[in-house]
């Protein structure tokens, strides 16, 4: 697997996720029908900080060798964010029918990148020879 555009792409996905939710928190909680107080605009301000700094960690380490023991605690840590938050979203479409189409795609998005981490983490990779 190529795992330079796996880094890039999750990169980038998080990027956006982190700068949308740090500085369009109301428009975002708006979006998905919840009513934007204090708690809740602090809550996706934190998560958008929490989005952009694995996006940072992400980009920084593309050029690394991951998976097998290399950079093995990288790996593992997307492989648990997008494997979990997969988990709950898949949980969240079968309680709630008529999920907003936001919910449907972010749902899509986080089932790949579980099953690609997954990929990553537990099995060697390919290491070109000179």
């Amino acid at each position: 697997m190529n795992t330079k555009l796996l880094m890039t792409a999750s990169s980038v996905v998080m990027g956006i996720l982190g700068i949308v939710l740090i500085f369009l928190p109301k428009e975002i909680l708006s979006n998905l029908h919840q009513t934007p107080t204090e708690t809740l605009i602090l809550t996706a301000q934190i998560m958008g900080a929490l989005y952009f700094g694995f996006a940072a960690m992400n980009w920084m380490a593309k050029n690394l060798v991951i998976g097998g023991i290399y950079s093995k605690p990288l790996s593992l840590g997307n492989f648990a964010h997008f494997f979990i938050a997969a988990l709950a979203l898949i949980k969240s479409l079968t309680n709630n029918h008529f999920a907003s189409k936001y919910i449907w795609v972010l749902t899509i998005i986080y089932t790949l990148f579980a099953v690609a981490f997954a990929k990553v983490s537990f099995t060697n990779p390919k290491i070109k020879q000179p």
